[in-house]
Order: structure tokens, then C-alpha cells, then sequence
């Protein structure tokens, strides 16, 4: 049995596993600005590959290795997988297109409309009743939408694309629930991605377009390393959900889009004009009011339940 001191000690490294995981998500923009000349394409068909490859020798190592083998005899399995695995797909394309074409800071506002999004779809789809402070943040991210939109001048494409495949794959992950560990759920998703992955090889290698030889011992190794930036910030997080509350990784998750920003405009360069930082302030207005309610909230439900243990006993 844990004792309080333990619990402690168990929600500071679960809090410190997160934050480590979303800080490597937070530098992805600079670790992929490396790659060039590479295409998106080939670090979309790289990372899956090497991440199959990790993930593979994991469940290996954990005598797992069937299950891959098995999923392909669960049909529903295999069909959340490959909607899980498409989603995902999507949004490591389009992301690494934003990142290599100039674009961070509005890849970084997508990771910062996801939660927005995530609840709204919990409205839409889920039916889940919202709070007063909730619909607060939602309607302040929907007003912060439409300003960027005619700031742009233009759909934030990258932006809603971002937000809404995440969205969507969360909502698919939400599904799945603990039924998979992380290292399965990576492996499933890599595995259905793997024939697309190793077309896109295929194709470049053809038509003269590959640089994973030909750019140096460097160039080469960096693409292998995409194996293992797509991996370890995954199983952190998949560490840190075990031990912390909900509503710590809810809170946590904004370290990412905040440093993905800063990199965006302190490390590479990318211009803000002051019209759009207003855009982004309307977007962490709704954020901290999400944020606040959810720890309003979380308290408020601790409470109730010590109250109810204390009247049990």
C-alpha cells in the first residue's frame, strides 16, 4: 500500500515525465528544421518506419511481439488503428509542411486551438454538458478563429488541420481507452501507415529525390533519430498519465504550442505582426479560463469525495 509520501513522490516524477514530454514536443520545429533538404514526405516515410522499428523491438523485449500479429485478426482493432494511424498521418504531414515551408507560429496556434476543439467535438458528438466557464472558452476561441481568419486573410489551414485531425485522434485514442499500452497504440498506428511509409521511400528513391544518403553521415543519422523523437516523447506521456491527475496534463499540454511559438520567433526567424499577437492573446484568454475551470472543478470533485469516504466510514 502507497503511502502519502510515496503518492507525492509519484505525482512529481509523473508531473516531470509530462513536462519532459512536452517540452521535446515543444523543440520538434527546430529538430525538423535540421532535416532540410529533406521533403515532409521523406521525414513522414522515415519516422514512421524507424518508429515501427523501436516500437517493434519494445514489445520484443516485452515478449509482446504477437499482438501486432493478432491485430490483424480483430477486425475493429485494425479498423480503429488504421483511422487512428490515417489521423496521425495527417497531422505529422501537415505539421513537418509548416514547420520546413515557414510556418511554425501557426502550427503552434493549431496545438494551442486543440483543447478548444476537443471540447467543442465533446459538445457536438459526445453530447457532454459544459460548464458556464466552458462555453466562456469555447466562445472566446470561436471569436479568436474568426479574427485570425480575417487577420490572415484567409483559413488558418494549417492551423484548424492541426487542431482538428489531433482532435479527432484523441477522440479515436478516448475510445481505445487503457485497453492498449503506448507502445502498442504506436505500434498499431506505424504498422497500417508502414505500406504508405515505404511507397513514399520507394517513389523519392525513383524519381532522384531522396537525401538520406547523399547529405552526409549527418543528414542520414538525424532521419534515423526521427524514429526516436516520434517514440520517447510518447511513452513519457504515457508514463506521466499513469501517476498525475487529468487535469495536470491538460495544463501541461500548453508547454508545447507555447515553445513551438518562441522557436518560431526567436530561433527561425518567422515574423508576428501585432495584429496577430492579439489573435493568439484571444486564444489564451480561453485557454487559462479552461484551465482555471478545470481545477475549480477538479477540487471541487476531490472534496465531494472525501466528503463521501468520511460519511462511508
Amino acid at each position: 500500500m502507497n503511502t502519502p509520501a510515496s503518492d507525492t513522490a509519484e505525482v512529481w516524477r509523473g508531473t516531470a515525465y509530462g513536462a519532459l514530454a512536452y517540452l521535446l514536443w515543444g523543440v520538434l520545429p527546430l529538430y525538423f528544421a535540421l532535416l532540410i533538404p529533406a521533403t515532409p514526405w521523406e521525414v513522414l516515410g522515415h519516422r514512421v518506419l524507424w518508429s515501427l522499428l523501436i516500437c517493434g523491438a519494445l514489445l520484443a523485449l516485452a515478449g509482446q511481439l504477437r499482438w501486432a500479429i493478432d491485430m490483424f485478426r480483430d477486425r475493429r482493432l485494425l479498423l480503429t488503428m488504421t483511422a487512428a494511424g490515417a489521423l496521425i498521418a495527417i497531422n505529422w504531414t501537415v505539421y513537418t509542411v509548416a514547420v520546413m515551408s515557414g510556418h511554425v507560429t501557426e502550427a503552434a496556434l493549431g496545438y494551442f486551438l486543440n483543447p478548444l476543439v476537443t471540447v467543442a467535438m465533446g459538445v457536438l458528438l459526445l453530447r457532454e454538458r459544459l460548464r458556464p466557464a466552458q462555453w466562456v472558452a469555447v466562445g472566446a476561441g470561436l471569436v479568436a478563429g474568426v479574427y485570425l481568419t480575417i487577420n490572415y486573410g484567409t483559413l488558418p489551414w494549417i492551423s484548424l488541420t492541426l487542431a482538428f485531425s489531433f482532435a479527432t485522434y484523441g477522440l479515436i485514442k478516448k475510445h481505445i481507452g487503457s485497453s492498449l499500452s503506448a507502445v502498442q497504440s504506436l505500434t498499431g498506428e506505424t504498422v497500417v501507415m508502414a505500406p504508405l511509409a515505404v511507397g513514399i521511400i520507394i517513389w523519392l528513391g525513383v524519381t532522384d529525390q531522396q537525401t538520406f544518403v547523399g547529405e552526409g553521415a549527418g543528414h542520414t543519422t538525424l532521419l534515423v533519430l526521427t524514429g526516436v523523437i516520434t517514440a520517447v516523447p510518447l511513452l513519457l506521456f504515457a508514463a506521466a498519465a499513469h501517476r498525475v491527475p487529468l487535469v495536470t496534463i491538460g495544463l501541461l499540454q500548453f508547454i508545447a504550442p507555447v515553445l513551438q511559438l518562441l522557436g518560431g520567433v526567436l530561433v527561425l526567424g518567422e515574423v508576428m505582426p501585432t495584429s496577430r499577437w492579439v489573435g493568439f492573446g484571444l486564444v489564451w484568454v480561453a485557454l487559462i479560463i479552461l484551465s482555471v475551470d478545470s481545477v475549480v472543478s477538479s477540487g471541487r470533485s476531490r472534496r465531494l469525495a472525501r466528503a463521501a469516504e468520511g460519511a462511508a466510514v
